[in-house]
């Protein structure tokens, strides 16, 4: 049995939880310091979790910020973080606070995403290993959960399959052993770069693929178009992979992780109908993104959108149309605000 600490009372940090206890680890979920009420409102109500509509098994100890420190005196042996891309370098400050001096724990990131920093692609595991290093923390261990694994489906124990990666595959291994069920299903991998690229783009491709029904067709009725528009979304979907492995060597990652588990699996599922792809057909249905985003989804965090917007300027330095024009096109939709375009004669 494992002590497991889970930052982050977020829908995927909570349901992430699940196969931790199953797997009879000592299992705890503590919120950041803007969840204090979101919890107190999920123990008022029973540990029904509102993002998830599921009860959290009381097995499962949850703590409010406050508690933060007291979790860390004991020995932990995983830290998962479940927190949002923009709350990395708080993490990084709280644990470098926490461990300054000390071996700090085997990390592993369910967060997603990608940023620029001195011009160049930065991975969010980077970031943080960067910030830690920053803060006097030398020795980092940091894996990375990828693939098509909704936390909904996680929390109701759907069948899920997911790939654990870390540079060291010996360790990338050992945890996923620690969090193989009969219901999530773990696989392991050293190309960390790969899985977490794969991860992080594929957020922009699904508004490219949800974007399809829109695209399909300017001169047939709103039946045809429903009837037809698959045709369109398959060309969409393989134009999306043939990038995605192009970007993912770039950033020195292997072409063939692309067609796994962090790629076109976490591409299907999230071109299912999560918030990229929704985006993706408001702006396919002739929306710029800021109407869209004003009228259809105001509050609503649009994880590939954000990501466009961070490396746009970068992708356009270093690809030109003719070798990312669905994911150029894209970008332009957003950071430009125009009515998305797609060169399809520049597709392979």
């Amino acid at each position: 049995m494992a002590k497991i600490v889970i930052i982050g009372a977020g829908a995927m940090g909570s349901a992430f939880a699940l196969p931790c206890l199953d797997n009879n680890h000592d299992t705890t979920i503590v919120g950041t310091h803007l969840e204090n009420e979101f919890i107190d409102n999920i123990k008022k109500n029973d540990n029904l979790h509102p993002s998830l509509n599921t009860h959290i098994p009381k097995e499962v100890k949850i703590f409010k910020f406050q508690n933060f420190d007291e979790l860390f005196k004991s020995h932990v042996d995983l830290v998962v973080l479940g927190i949002s891309s923009k709350g990395i370098g708080w993490a990084a400050d709280q644990l470098s606070r926490l461990f300054k001096g000390k071996k700090i724990p085997n990390l592993l990131m369910l967060t997603k995403g990608l940023s620029i920093y001195k011009n160049k692609y930065e991975l969010l595991v980077d970031k943080l290993e960067r910030l830690l290093n920053e803060s006097g923390i030398s020795k980092v261990n940091i894996s990375a959960v990828g693939g098509p694994c909704l936390a909904t489906g996680l929390a109701n124990k759907v069948h899920s399959s997911v790939v654990i990666a870390n540079k060291e595959l010996k360790i990338a291994k050992k945890i996923a052993d620690m969090l193989n069920t009969n219901y999530y299903h773990t696989s392991c991998s050293d190309d960390l770069n790969g899985v977490e690229v794969s991860a992080a783009i594929k957020n922009i491709f699904s508004m490219a693929v949800g974007a399809a029904k829109g695209l399909c067709s300017k001169n047939i009725s709103d039946e045809l178009r429903e009837k037809n528009y698959l045709n369109t979304a398959s060309a969409l979907i393989k134009q999306s992979i043939h990038e995605m492995e192009i970007f993912v060597e770039r950033l020195n990652g292997k072409k063939e992780t692309v067609k796994g588990l962090a790629g076109l699996g976490d591409l299907y599922v999230s071109t299912g109908g999560g918030r990229n792809a929704k985006m993706g057909a408001y702006i396919g249905e002739g929306l710029t993104f800021s109407e869209a985003k004003k009228t259809k989804m105001e509050k609503v965090t649009v994880e590939g959108a954000d990501l466009a917007k961070e490396i746009a300027k970068k992708v356009k330095e270093d690809f030109d149309e003719n070798k990312l024009p669905l994911m150029l096109g894209m970008i332009n939709a957003i950071v430009e605000d125009k009515k998305l375009e797609l060169n399809w004669e520049a597709f392979r």
